[in-house]
């Protein structure tokens, strides 16, 4: 009896996640008016921008979009792993990988995408090396390939887990 209780508990409590996902679609507003906003920002300086700048720009503008990816995949996959399946309705549009993204996959995909977020940071830290101390640049490339190792870690882990 008090198990069944605490076990109707324990799994009823994975709906506290539910407001969490919420506010990361919030944070994916939040990061659509930034876009614009440097949108916006460079749209009056285009013609007098050097080409480096608007590299570093349209770099920046890939890194939004990559951190917004990423909040959907966590957000739709996480919801749906974690909280409850999300029911469309019958005909409407549904993302291909909705559904078939375990905990190991979402951990690999966020990795990978840590890693391409990563580069476009160390990217622009190269373009800019000029004004980086070389120690700087050094720990980026240091952090990268952390970032990289531990990618290639969790995905080994997870092949192995699977065999």
């Amino acid at each position: 009896m008090i198990e069944r209780i605490a076990e109707k508990i324990l799994y009823g409590s994975r709906w506290l996640l539910a407001p969490i996902y919420l506010g990361l679609s919030l944070g994916l507003l939040v990061l659509g008016i930034k876009f614009f906003q440097e949108i916006i920002h460079v749209f009056p300086l285009i013609l007098s921008t050097s080409e480096t700048d608007l590299v570093l720009l349209i770099l920046s503008l890939i890194d939004i979009s990559l951190v917004g990816g990423l909040i959907v995949m966590v957000m739709l996959s996480g919801y749906e792993n974690f909280v409850s399946s999300i029911d469309l309705d019958e005909g409407s549009e549904k993302l291909s990988w909705l559904g078939k993204m375990d905990a190991g996959s979402l951990k690999q995909k966020v990795a990978a995408s840590i890693v391409a977020i990563s580069s476009i940071h160390l990217l622009k830290a190269f373009m800019n090396a000029d004004s980086i101390d070389n120690d700087k640049l050094m720990w980026y490339v240091i952090i990268h390939m952390t970032f990289v190792l531990s990618a290639i870690g969790m995905a080994y882990v997870d092949r192995m887990n699977h065999h």
